[in-house]
């Protein structure tokens, strides 16, 4: 089984961060390749950035030249595009947001997300909405780091989450969900101090994209993801 991992930015050092947890959470067999857009925001952060990343992702996909797939992970946490890859490709898609969060809500009532910065927790509300599973999340809380902050100070980055982890379980959490594919790996050195399950959607997409592929599942194209009408379409900045 070969599955392609979608960085939602073009930052390559977090490609190959976020490669790493997909691959240490693979099961034997499952080959993991990192995409990373050639194009778009170097990290994403806010709607625009978010819409931005959207379109890259889907231009990689679209003109993707490397070895044939299986399935889809897209590893940007409440990132926009995963209905139109849905539509785009025809294997399995599965976005991190609702993978972990579909898999928080098997191990307690209610979950909490914690993610980077605060302009990040409307859009990541929305997307749980989008996937059916916001009635179950207690709260999302940012750090107050960046994207592309988490790896400078690893202790900084597991102070902050912690302090942020004990307000979302003051709201009500009994599973906690890492709000950024560059959190990948905290959930093995915080859950302890925690005392709550901590969900990391990379891993969490991983494992429901390996079932998916292995109970022969795909997209089901009667309706919303139905292949995209035959038309002209404009990729990038018309020539000439």
């Amino acid at each position: 089984m070969r599955i392609v991992v979608t960085n939602c930015n073009t930052t390559q050092e977090m490609t190959e961060e976020i490669v790493r947890g997909a691959r240490a959470a693979a099961g034997p067999g499952t080959a993991v390749i990192g995409l990373t857009p050639a194009w778009g925001p170097e990290s994403a952060e806010g709607w625009l950035d978010s819409y931005l990343s959207a379109a890259a992702v889907l231009d990689a996909l679209r003109t993707y030249e490397g070895p044939s797939y299986d399935a889809v992970v897209l590893a940007g946490f409440g990132e926009h595009g995963r209905e139109g890859v849905r539509e785009l490709v025809e294997v399995p898609v599965v976005d991190i947001t609702e993978a972990a969060a579909h898999l928080a809500c098997l191990l307690g009532r209610r979950y909490g997300v914690v993610t980077t910065l605060d302009r990040s927790c409307g859009q990541i509300e929305d997307s749980l909405e989008t996937a059916g599973v916001a009635r179950n999340c207690a709260a999302v809380i940012g750090t107050g780091l960046g994207v592309l902050d988490l790896a400078d100070d690893p202790v900084r980055t597991e102070a902050a989450f912690l302090a942020a982890a004990v307000r979302a379980r003051e709201a009500g959490a009994e599973v906690l969900v890492l709000g950024c594919a560059g959190m990948t790996g905290l959930q093995r050195t915080v859950g302890e101090k925690l005392g709550l399950p901590v969900v990391d959607g990379v891993g969490a997409a991983v494992k429901l994209t390996e079932s998916l592929v292995s109970l022969g599942l795909t997209t089901s194209r009667a309706g919303s993801y139905a292949q995209p009408l035959p038309k002209g379409r404009t990729w990038g900045r018309p020539t000439g």
